[in-house]
């Protein structure tokens, strides 16, 4: 096996990590468009982390040796893992974590599909059950007064992604 896909989901986090320094960088700068460079950064690390979990995705299908190359979600892991009568607790693990909105996974995942919707007004947090981060990039040209608890979430999920990876790779090792 060749683990090209835990170098891959390891580079990406490291991308992630390199951004969240960046977007602390950015906060505490005075340019004019330290806004700008703000949301381009939100939005990036929630790119880099997205990115790491399809490329977890495909290390774990690539560990019960399935077609990495149709793997690009959840679901395609899944249908695939089935279809050979495998069973990965891998898999149940992070199907716990997509399916609890409180979770951070769901959160992050949620927050990078915000990435692609744009809207025009304030979303409150309490009716939506929404993170920090998905609503901050759901705004057009928000206040950035939440800039600091957003940075913190990307933090806390960062954490929680390595910590995810080490217990999951250390489960796949025993396999």
């Amino acid at each position: 096996m060749s683990n090209i896909y835990a170098v891959r989901t390891n580079q990406k986090l490291n991308f992630a990590r390199l951004h969240i320094k960046a977007l602390e960088q950015a906060e505490g700068a005075s340019q004019w468009s330290k806004h700008a460079r703000i949301e381009s950064y939100h939005e990036s690390v929630l790119f880099f982390m997205a990115s790491g979990y399809a490329a977890l995705l495909r290390e774990i299908a690539e560990n019960y040796r399935l077609n990495v190359d149709q793997v690009n979600r959840f679901s395609d892991l899944t249908e695939q893992l089935e279809v050979t009568g495998q069973e990965s607790p891998e898999v149940a693990e992070l199907e716990q974590l997509e399916l609890d909105q409180e979770s951070w996974l769901h959160k992050m995942l949620a927050a990078y599909e915000a990435c692609w919707e744009a809207a025009d007004r304030r979303q409150a947090r309490a009716e939506s059950g929404s993170s920090i981060s998905e609503i901050h990039v759901l705004q057009i040209n928000p206040d950035h007064a939440e800039d600091k608890d957003v940075l913190n979430e990307y933090k806390a999920w960062l954490q929680a992604f390595r910590e995810l990876i080490e217990r999951l790779r250390a489960g796949m090792q025993e396999w």
